[in-house]
């Protein structure tokens, strides 16, 4: 069996030091917003090229709260348009209805499957306030920053899915917007071993007000000033990410030498593969996805070869039942991605082997 994603093996390359990390955690006895927590979110500052990092419980609540400081602060408020691409996962909507936000769908560009500039200008009205631009599958969207200047748009980022993913200037997903919300949920290029996320900005007040609506709506103990959440990052997972931390931009090589590895020798007329520029590092590969229109067919092919593949996403968030009020929009490229995508098998662990696998199979369907 080629697994899709062996997490248990990812991990294992990184025992020793995981293990020394929970076990210094263990035995500080202090389990919250402690020097675990600290540390990591100065390093991912730092990595990210940000001046602030908060540790949040997941990416759901990275986002959720980002949305809520900005009508805290009247840079946002309800019912304000935001735009957002049609073919996302459902939590980048759910931080937009969360706060009373009004999502506006816009489909995504045709080759790389994200928001771009055309799309915007296509739903852009007096009602437009943000931008939330998500970084699918690991591959940067198109910075739309000095668009949304000069329109007089927040940009906000979805970056669950793109740690590390840089433009030609080398400024790194987390750093185009006002803040960005990632997720560290365990099958993440950066993964902890439970939930965990965190939001990244360059505004200190931005940064001191999330982590205030992070711990109750609490700058003091037992003293709220405003109606938060509980919403931290804990002491054990900050100190495994912190370790985790320090390999990603090995690990992302790796992930690129095996879409490389795909891209160069997959050959099959009926599977067209991602596109992206190889020359620029802008893609870190979270996932690396093909399109197919026979696409159940092809994955119980896959699944009969011993081969796991995973279907991100088999169901637009117009589709859900959740927003049964969308259920009669029509994105037809949203809907056609949604029918056709397929990921395959990638990991900076996987073997030479495992992929000839995968190719062998994909060539002879």
């Amino acid at each position: 069996m080629v697994k899709f994603l062996d997490l248990k093996a990812i991990n294992e390359q990184y025992q020793v030091e995981i293990s020394d990390a929970i076990n210094s955690v263990l035995n500080s006895g202090w389990y919250i917003k402690g020097s675990a927590v600290s540390s990591f979110e100065n390093n991912f500052a730092k990595y990210c090229g940000t001046k602030h990092c908060i540790g949040v419980a997941n990416g759901l609540d990275a986002l959720i709260l980002i949305f809520r400081a900005l009508i805290i602060q009247d840079k946002l408020q309800e019912g304000d348009e935001v735009i957002v691409p049609a073919n996302t996962y459902i939590a980048s909507i759910l931080a937009l209805t969360e706060n009373k936000l009004k999502p506006i769908l816009v489909e995504p560009d045709p080759v790389t499957f994200n928001l771009n500039l055309e799309g915007i200008r296509s739903k852009l009205t007096s009602n437009t306030k943000a931008i939330l631009s998500v970084h699918l599958y690991g591959q940067l969207a198109e910075d739309v920053s000095g668009f949304c200047k000069e329109h007089d748009l927040l940009l906000i980022e979805d970056a669950a899915q793109a740690h590390g993913a840089k433009n030609k200037e080398g400024k790194k997903a987390g750093n185009f917007g006002i803040a960005a919300g990632f997720s560290f949920y365990p099958g993440k290029n950066l993964g902890a071993l439970g939930d965990a996320g965190a939001v990244t900005t360059n505004d200190k007040d931005l940064a001191e007000l999330i982590q205030q609506l992070g711990n109750y709506g609490s700058e003091k103990k037992y003293h709220n000033s405003l109606q938060g959440l509980n919403s931290r990052l804990d002491e054990m997972q900050a100190a495994i990410l912190d370790v985790k931390l320090k390999y990603l931009d090995k690990e992302i090589i790796k992930r690129r030498e095996a879409a490389t590895y795909y891209q160069q020798n997959i050959e099959n007329p009926k599977i067209k593969l991602p596109q992206w520029d190889s020359e620029v590092k802008d893609h870190v590969f979270h996932l690396y996805v093909i399109r197919c229109t026979e696409r159940d067919q092809l994955q119980q092919y896959l699944n009969d070869k011993g081969i796991q593949t995973v279907i991100h996403y088999p169901i637009p968030p117009h589709k859900q039942e959740a927003f049964s009020e969308w259920n009669q929009l029509s994105y037809p490229l949203t809907e056609q991605i949604h029918d056709e995508v397929l990921s395959l098998p990638l990991s900076p662990i996987i073997s030479r082997e495992e992929q000839d696998q995968v190719v062998k199979a994909l060539n002879s369907y």
